[in-house]
């Protein structure tokens, strides 16, 4: 599972990189005993952790990076570039340009302005930052399934915020959409494809149509869907609102998600490259090194780390963002998984379903006669599973969204605890069956 190729692999690639410097010999004089010992007390520790790299974790949405990733990182962390200022990042500053052009492409976008950020909170900040600048006082608004993040953001940032209510299938309701529309005070609307709960992916295309009347601008956060952009499986009108993402004002994506990356390495990017005047500011020691433009300058972060920048960079070599090649191949993969899971939950009898998969999160529960007694057996199979070394999830849905298929059971609570995966490894659709296999044994 942890395959010591790296190891040479990156000795190599150091070996190389030590070639591009004529310095005098320079030795720290580190006393290796002191950190052989320590790094194996940190080994020993880090033993305590579900298998969140191994196919057969199947619950939160983890997902370990690529070994092109991991290496790329670690050989940069010896530089240990920041990609604020172009003098900290020579080399690294640029690589991120190159990774973020070809991921604004994947949207269809070539005149953009944007960068990497830390993570999808920050990308989401300031995405939410740029929409009170162009529509000030005016309110955000999500749908109640969104990352809580978008509320919480809103506060920091003194911008109201208003949750816009789902339908059965977890996605914003149009109608209740419009009807806070026709209030006039909605600045953004936040169109999430692909939600981290259920994995639902708002109705785009419809929104698009609303936006033509009321003229609020759209905001994607696509941070946990993005990248089944490049998917050919999903459902045709699932495909459509991806389709349509060019048409947003911003987007949100996570590569450390889908993209193979390690945490943290998030997106931003904005179709309209003349917001960057809100970012406007001076340094009196960074930006003088050179006229071209400093990521710092495009950000509301100062300091971050380059090596993200270098491990992006080094995947999309690998794995270039296109349908046809193994990026999108992996997509397709993952949906799959998705849908073969649920297929075989609705195949059985003993088990209950959300709704269908729209991306690769799949949410069900153990049937019985009341929301009670599946909450307690969802619980019950989550810590079975767990001893079998199947690692699950659980997730509290609202009562009132369930759909009619579960109309027979009664309704004596006002959330329903269930069972959740995330199949987002490119291997799950391998591993679908042994999963499967013993859940439905640690059931019986």
């Amino acid at each position: 599972m942890f395959d010591k190729k790296e190891i040479e692999i990156l000795q190599k690639s150091l070996s190389r990189l030590q070639e591009g410097f004529s310095l005098p010999k320079w030795n720290p004089n580190e006393k290796w005993g002191d950190v052989e010992k320590i790094l194996l007390e940190v080994a020993r520790k880090m033993q305590n952790n579900y298998p969140y790299f191994h196919p057969q974790y199947a619950g939160q949405m983890l997902k370990p990076p690529h070994a092109v990733a991991r290496m790329a990182y670690a050989l940069a962390m010896y530089i240990n570039p920041n990609n604020h200022a172009l003098d900290g990042s020579k080399a690294s500053s640029p690589m991120e340009k190159e990774a973020v052009s070809q991921m604004a492409e994947m949207f269809g976008w070539k005149n953009y302005l944007g960068h990497l950020t830390g993570g999808g909170t920050i990308a989401n900040m300031e995405a939410l930052w740029v929409a009170g600048k162009v529509h000030p006082e005016k309110k955000i608004v999500a749908s109640e399934l969104s990352h809580y993040t978008h509320e919480r953001i809103s506060g920091v940032l003194g911008l109201p915020f208003e949750k816009v209510a789902c339908d059965t299938l977890g996605r914003m309701h149009l109608k209740a959409l419009e009807d806070l529309l026709l209030k006039g005070d909605v600045g953004t609307v936040v169109v999430t494809l692909g939600t981290t709960g259920t994995g639902s992916v708002d109705p785009l295309t419809d929104i698009l149509e609303l936006q033509k009347v009321y003229g609020f601008r759209i905001h994607i956060d696509a941070a946990y869907g993005g990248y089944f952009t490049l998917s050919t499986a999903l459902d045709n009108q699932v495909k459509e609102h991806f389709n349509n993402i060019s048409y947003a004002n911003s987007i949100v994506v996570d590569p450390h998600k889908h993209g193979l990356q390690p945490y943290g390495c998030g997106c931003i990017l904005f179709k309209d490259p003349e917001v960057g005047r809100f970012y406007k500011h001076d340094s009196p020691y960074t930006y003088f090194t050179s006229a071209e433009l400093h990521l710092g300058e495009i950000s509301l972060e100062c300091s971050r780390a380059g090596a993200s920048a270098v491990a992006l960079w080094a995947t999309l070599q690998l794995f270039p963002l296109t349908a046809d090649g193994p990026m999108g191949q992996g997509m397709n993969n993952c949906h799959k998984a998705a849908m073969d899971l649920y297929s075989k939950i609705t195949d059985n009898n003993n088990f209950v379903p959300l709704h269908m998969p729209e991306t690769d999160i799949v949410i069900w529960a153990p049937k019985d006669e009341s929301l009670s007694q599946i909450s307690k057996r969802s619980k019950a199979l989550f810590q079975k599973c767990a001893a079998q070394n199947i690692h699950l999830a659980l997730f509290n849905y609202p009562t009132r969204l369930l759909p009619d298929h579960w109309g027979s059971i009664k309704k004596d609570r006002e959330q329903v605890t269930c069972l959740r995966s995330s199949l987002m490894k490119w291997e799950h659709v391998d591993w679908v069956d042994r999963i499967w296999e013993i859940v439905e044994k640690e059931a019986s």
